[in-house]
């Protein structure tokens, strides 16, 4: 049997006009996701990426770092505008802009996210539509 169908699922490779069934398309999509998921995270940029992330797991000043920038936004975000608080969370941003760890870890996102990025634009791009658009959320 062959992967060629028209628009409405039929085979058109071996002349057959019977429909795919919901259940076969449903399972070749699901085939299709699993050897994605299996070549993304064989690729050099997720690797890159988790290399990266393992590192700035392990990397106890590095993480003590970002935790006393996200604490100080917090606190910042909290109490208003505070300019000590402004002032301590520039010179932790300018620390974590000078850690290495953290800037692999940053840079390997980023090509993680653009990878990802052309991936939903050829999605769109095959269906027509956005495909990981957002529709608002929330259930009320």
């Amino acid at each position: 049997m062959s992967d060629a169908r028209d628009a409405e699922g039929v085979d058109v490779a071996d002349g057959n006009a019977e429909p795919t069934a919901p259940e076969d398309v449903e399972a070749n999509v699901e085939a299709a996701l699993r050897e994605f998921l299996d070549a993304l995270s064989e690729s050099e940029t997720y690797q890159r990426f988790v290399e990266a992330d393992e590192a700035l797991q392990e990397d106890a000043d590095a993480m003590a770092l970002l935790r006393e920038y996200q604490q100080k936004q917090q606190q910042l975000q909290r109490g208003g505008f505070d300019e000590s608080v402004m002032a301590e969370l520039k010179q932790l941003q300018s620390e974590l802009s000078n850690n290495e760890t953290i800037q692999r870890q940053q840079a390997a996102q980023n090509e993680l996210v653009e990878l990802l990025q052309r991936t939903d634009d050829a999605i769109s791009d095959e269906i027509g539509e956005e495909f990981a658009r957002s529709t608002g959320g929330g259930c009320c």
